[in-house]
C-alpha cells in the first residue's frame, strides 16, 4: 500500500497505521493460540445442544400481522384463480 502525503493528511495516515497494527496483533494473537488449542481434547468442545441458538420470539400483534398479510395473499390468489376459471 502506497501512500502520498499531498492525498492524505497525518492524522490520516497515522488512523491507517494504528489501525493495521490492531489487524496484525489480532492475527498474531490468533495464531499463537491455534497450537494451544490442538492441544487440547476434543471432548472438552462444547455439544451441539449448549451452542443451539436462541429462539426467536415474535409478539401477538407481529404474528397477527403476518398471518394477515398471508389470508389477504391467499385471497388474492383465489381471486386471480376464480377470474381464470371462467
Amino acid at each position: 500500500m502506497v501512500l502520498y502525503a499531498s492525498d492524505m493528511t497525518i492524522e490520516s495516515i497515522l488512523a491507517q497505521i494504528d489501525s493495521e497494527i490492531a489487524r496484525l496483533t489480532q492475527a498474531r494473537a490468533l495464531l499463537s493460540n491455534v497450537g494451544r488449542i490442538s492441544t487440547q481434547v476434543k471432548s472438552a468442545a462444547p455439544s451441539k445442544s449448549a451452542v443451539r441458538r436462541r429462539k426467536r420470539v415474535l409478539s401477538a400483534e407481529a404474528r397477527k400481522k403476518i398471518a394477515d398479510a398471508q389470508r389477504k395473499r391467499w385471497a388474492a390468489q383465489r381471486a386471480k384463480a376464480a377470474k381464470n376459471s371462467k
